[in-house]
């Protein structure tokens, strides 16, 4: 019944697997990606099966279907070299599959931190002016070398997010730009500048944070919690769990007040850190109300 389907969705088997070390080690683990959306579990199953017993098998999906990755984890090292030799670079349903090791996220996050650190071209920018354009942007940028596009971040009714991103030519512009322009005043604003980040490095930068604050905290609430700053005073309680309600499952949903009145500041509690994860990275610079909101990880030692 491996692979049948439920609710028109594939469920998987596997045997139980009690001392959990292996699966958290990552050995035997295998990701394959620039997969042809025909395969799916149980195809994915039988090609890699010639190479060793496999523990478990998936291929990614989302609402659309398979989003062309996935993930084999063979009971042995021995197994897992064997499929990246005989699979890697082949082709499938007329796509060049890539096998190789699986990689934890923070380990990905860190070689993408190495390499572009020594060769980032592109600018990431915070803090700007609600009425900063991409031409003014490119102005302050411009005397830093020659820009292959500059970009002011806007919501769907065209409001400034008030960060966005400067591409440069060359390294030593981008570089330069970092330098000179971070923590300077423009236009009465104390600007941001740093190196853009990869997604999967700001959610790695994000988990480490967290896994510090449960190491401070070991007595904290259930849940992951996240701060919103800057919030509209017409934001309340409700209103805040509604916008926020899409990223996951809310325990709580707090806005600041003293007398009546909110402070511009609230928390939400999410039940999962990916969850939470997921709120700081799509939320942080999304205008509610009049205002673009500022949204990080808390620390969950506060009752409410």
């Amino acid at each position: 019944m491996n692979f049948d389907l439920i609710n028109g969705k594939p469920f998987r088997l596997m045997w139980s697997q009690p001392d959990d070390r292996l699966r958290k080690s990552g050995v035997g683990n295998i990701f394959i990606k620039n997969l042809d959306k025909s395969i799916d579990n149980r195809a994915l199953f039988y090609l890699f099966s010639a190479f060793g017993n496999i523990l478990s098998c998936k291929v990614v999906c989302d609402d659309n279907g398979s989003k062309g990755y996935a993930y084999v984890h063979f009971d042995s090292l021995a197994a897992a070299n064997r499929a990246i030799w005989h699979m890697n670079g082949v082709r499938l349903n007329n796509r060049q599959v890539y096998v190789g090791r699986f990689k934890f996220p923070e380990e990905r996050a860190a070689e993408v931190r190495t390499r572009d650190r020594a060769t980032f071209t592109n600018v990431f920018v915070k803090n700007l002016g609600d009425d900063m354009d991409d031409e003014k942007l490119k102005e302050i940028f411009s005397e830093y070398g020659s820009i292959e596009r500059v970009k002011v971040i806007r919501d769907a009714s065209g409001k400034s997010k008030c960060f966005g991103f400067v591409r440069y030519e060359t390294h030593e512009a981008a570089q330069k730009s970092v330098l000179d322009l971070h923590g300077k005043t423009i236009y009465g604003k104390v600007l941001h500048v740093g190196r853009a980040q990869k997604k999967i490095e700001r959610l790695a930068d994000l988990r480490r944070r967290f896994e510090r604050l449960k190491l401070k905290d070991k007595s904290r609430s259930p849940g992951v919690p996240i701060y919103i700053k800057n919030l509209d005073e017409s934001i309340d309680d409700e209103k805040l769990k509604e916008e926020f309600s899409s990223f996951g499952s809310i325990s709580r949903a707090k806005v600041m007040t003293e007398v009546g009145q909110g402070k511009g500041f609230g928390v939400i509690c999410f039940s999962s850190f990916e969850e939470a994860t997921k709120a700081v990275d799509e939320m942080n610079g999304h205008v509610l109300g009049s205002k673009p909101l500022n949204v990080m990880l808390g620390q969950a030692r506060h009752r409410w």
